[in-house]
């Protein structure tokens, strides 16, 4: 039975994508549910799986655009994967999970385990690796290396690329060679998703009135309270906090205060939503994404931080849908995962506004009269001056300072808790 596979729908609003990548080889055997290519929208890129297992065969190139609907290929079921291609996919799957706890392991653990030891064979094969782990597997099954070597039946691009990216031994040290003056140039399609992005850049800085103010925040307050709090807070959530949560909450309930920053412009209207959706920006190959943590003024720190957390992770692995990227009152964007200190962020439209974080360096400021060494932040607010005056855009950013430099704040409703205790 020929079974057809289809552009599937990533939203409402997308009628075309664009074949990304196929992630099988045209002709290969696939097994029901494994993730055979990707989609690009103008929004985000997603997977398409197998519905059924047997042989592939492509109906479109990648670089290709197809209606959502189209057949993008076809499975012939006839063709089953057999025992041993399916137990050779589930091993390669345990195998890079192994890799992935191996990786995971603390430094200390790694240097009292057994190294990975050089079995000679054959003058055929020279020497080969083996890791722990295959050896123990080795040693149950009674095998041998040459076994092993032996039993081989195919060379794939996998093996090939495995070998590639093995480091070259050299029990000398040299300096690194000078690269060879080439002239060549390489040519690359824009994707669906950067062709979109780059057409909304544009258009914020033609189409809106965008300014930018800059403060400092002292990190101190919150790097302290993670780190006095964080084995806690891992014990009873089971991840870590991190300063993205602390910053979400922090512009929430900013926007009591200023919530011109959460409105928007629509024709000759201004819109106010009384919630607060943030816009999180996630870099990922792909491009840049903005998933959304919705109602952010009613959740908890927590509640945050694994949103966001649940959220990345989704974008990274091209598993996020188009709703979780769709809408958004407010952005915020960090560069200080880069190492910028200092930037002016794009507003992302229809939002009027966006928070960018910057990297923490400890710099000499005066407290009290004192010179001491904190660890400060520049932050950064752009913004839509057509429908957020300076005041609001200054204020703002001011009482989000005041928020993560006194984060008990965040309990008070932004009030001095001194001064609720004397009801004044």
């Amino acid at each position: 039975m020929i079974v057809e596979i289809k552009v599937p729908s990533p939203g409402e609003s997308i009628t075309e994508v664009e074949v990304g990548t196929w992630l099988v080889e045209n002709g290969s055997v696939v097994s029901k549910d494994q993730e055979i290519a990707e989609i690009e929208s103008d929004k985000a890129t997603l997977t398409v799986v197998a519905a059924e297992g047997g042989k592939i065969e492509f109906k479109a190139e990648e670089g290709d655009t197809l209606e959502v609907g189209t057949v993008v290929c076809t499975i012939d079921t006839s063709v089953a994967p057999t025992e041993g291609e399916k137990q050779e996919k589930e091993t390669e799957a345990e195998t890079e999970e192994l890799e992935k706890i191996e990786e995971a392991k603390p430094k200390d653990e790694e240097k009292n385990q057994e190294p990975a030891k050089e079995v000679k064979v054959s003058d055929e094969h020279d020497k080969v690796k083996v890791t722990s782990v295959a050896r123990e597997m080795m040693k149950d099954l009674n095998l041998s290396v040459d076994d092993i070597v032996a039993g081989l039946r195919r060379i794939g691009k996998k093996e090939v690329e495995a070998v590639a990216s093995m480091p070259k031994s050299d029990s000398g040290t040299s300096l690194p060679q000078p690269k060879e003056a080439s002239r060549d140039e390489e040519r690359q399609k824009m994707t669906s998703l950067r062709r979109k992005l780059s057409q909304r850049l544009v258009a914020v800085k033609n189409e809106t009135a965008m300014l930018t103010t800059f403060n400092e925040i002292d990190m101190s307050f919150v790097m302290d309270l993670r780190k006095k709090y964080q084995d806690q807070f891992v014990k009873k959530h089971g991840f870590k906090v991190g300063f993205m949560s602390f910053f979400t909450k922090a512009v929430a309930q900013a926007m009591d205060f200023h919530p011109m920053v959460n409105a928007q412009l629509d024709g000759e209207e201004i819109v106010s939503p009384q919630y607060v959706d943030v816009g999180i920006a996630v870099s990922t190959p792909k491009g840049l994404m903005v998933p959304i943590v919705r109602n952010a003024e009613s959740k908890s720190i927590p509640q945050i931080e694994l949103e966001i957390k649940e959220l990345a992770t989704k974008a990274r692995n091209k598993k996020i849908s188009v709703e979780e990227l769709t809408g958004g009152t407010f952005t915020i964007t960090n560069g200080g995962v880069f190492g910028s200190l200092l930037s002016t962020p794009i507003i992302n439209p229809p939002q009027s506004a966006i928070l960018g974080m910057h990297n923490i360096v400890e710099r000499p400021v005066a407290v009290n009269g004192q010179v001491v060494i904190r660890p400060m932040m520049y932050v950064a607010l752009s913004y839509d001056h057509r429908i957020i005056d300076g005041k609001d855009s200054v204020g703002f950013l001011v009482k989000v300072k005041e928020f993560i430099e006194n984060p008990e704040r965040m309990l008070t409703g932004g009030h001095e808790p001194e001064m609720l205790l004397l009801d004044i």
